[in-house]
């Protein structure tokens, strides 16, 4: 089954091997207080950093999901206010999940085919936090590193909080521009899904001792005091933990990584130009994601080819959100070979040419 599903996505095929190592290197049953742990962690700890380009002086978290992300930095970092700016699904999410805890929290919306609108953003001086999704799953969407380095200098006293759930490990993000980073690891990092990533500077970390907010299992201070020690506030998924260890020990530097999957989306950007039935979602190619590609036709024709694809053993992902039944995905993740896009091809020219 070739797997262009946008997650949990194609693992790559190394994993079968660090399965079995897991298992004969005694991972599987190693005490998380003990000091086989201890070594994981800070391996990973290490690696992540210099894999990804994350600035020395920002703290990782291991986490269940880029979701329960969302819980621990609303509770963790904000007293009354977060603002959240959205054009999708996702980040409309997890403005949904801050309302619940602070009701204050305000939304701002704006269009798929426009870039983040900074210059006309009207934030209050009391909003502790502003949010948004670097790269939308729901709908194909990006926000590119000059809008976050522009977003970065107008709101400089403000913490800036980014979900990266479907970038992270794909691209080059310049993570120094904003104070919180967040992931899961079943899109461009290649793994089964269960463990989250989260990334914070410390100027997060400041806010969170002040705050001195403890109530919750997943509470950002005792988080980053065990972490002093690389250990976790819970039991944790040492399992994902050491794949992750091998995955990052065994790819490419981030900037690689990078310039292959930005060249493969506009190869296939520019081969699904020529189709009459179905175009991209997204038509300002300044927006359009690298990592998700979405494209978009008639209910009919897009349930037909899901079935069509699935028959000839090719997974895409389906639509979502307000796009579920007139659009399709296709993830642009570094797991997938440049070969299987080869016979994605040849699938939609025998059939939709």
């Amino acid at each position: 089954m070739l797997n262009f599903y946008p997650g949990p996505s194609k693992v790559y095929p190394d994993v079968r091997t660090y399965l079995t190592d897991a298992y004969d290197e005694g991972i599987l049953s190693t005490p998380h207080r003990g000091e086989q742990f201890v070594q994981l962690s800070r391996a990973v700890v290490g690696s992540l950093k210099r894999r990804l380009n994350i600035p020395q002086d920002y703290h990782i978290f291991f986490t269940s999901s880029a979701t329960e992300c969302w819980e621990i930095i609303i509770q963790s970092l904000t007293k009354t206010k977060s603002a959240h700016i959205y054009n999708g699904s996702f980040g409309e999410k997890w403005f949904e999940y801050a309302r619940k805890l602070r009701p204050a929290a305000e939304g701002i919306a704006f269009d798929v085919n426009e870039p983040m609108p900074v210059e006309q953003l009207a934030i209050s001086s009391d909003t502790e936090l502003i949010c948004f999704t670097q790269n939308e799953t729901s709908n194909g969407t990006q926000v590119s590193a000059n809008t976050i380095l522009n977003l970065h200098n107008r709101f400089r006293d403000t913490l800036i909080a980014v979900d990266a759930t479907s970038s992270m490990a794909g691209l080059n993000l310049k993570l120094i521009k904003a104070d919180i980073w967040f992931a899961s690891v079943q899109k461009c990092f290649g793994l089964p899904p269960g463990l989250g990533i989260l990334v914070c500077s410390p100027r997060a970390i400041f806010r969170a001792k002040q705050m001195a907010e403890r109530n919750h299992y997943n509470s950002l201070v005792p988080m980053y005091e065990k972490m002093l020690n690389y250990q976790t506030t819970h039991t944790p998924n040492e399992l994902s933990i050491y794949l992750l260890k091998r995955v990052l020990e065994d790819r490419p530097f981030i900037k690689t990584i990078d310039e292959e999957l930005t060249e493969r989306a506009q190869e296939l950007y520019t081969f699904f130009e020529q189709f009459a039935d179905f175009r991209p979602l997204v038509e300002n190619e300044e927006v359009r994601s690298k990592t998700v590609l979405t494209l978009q036709g008639s209910e009919r024709l897009i349930d037909d080819m899901k079935k069509r694809a699935l028959h000839h053993h090719i997974r895409l992902g389906n639509g979502y959100g307000q796009w579920a039944r007139t659009t399709f995905r296709i993830a642009n993740f570094p797991a997938i070979d440049n070969e299987e896009y080869e016979e994605l091809k040849r699938f939609f020219l025998h059939y939709y040419a």
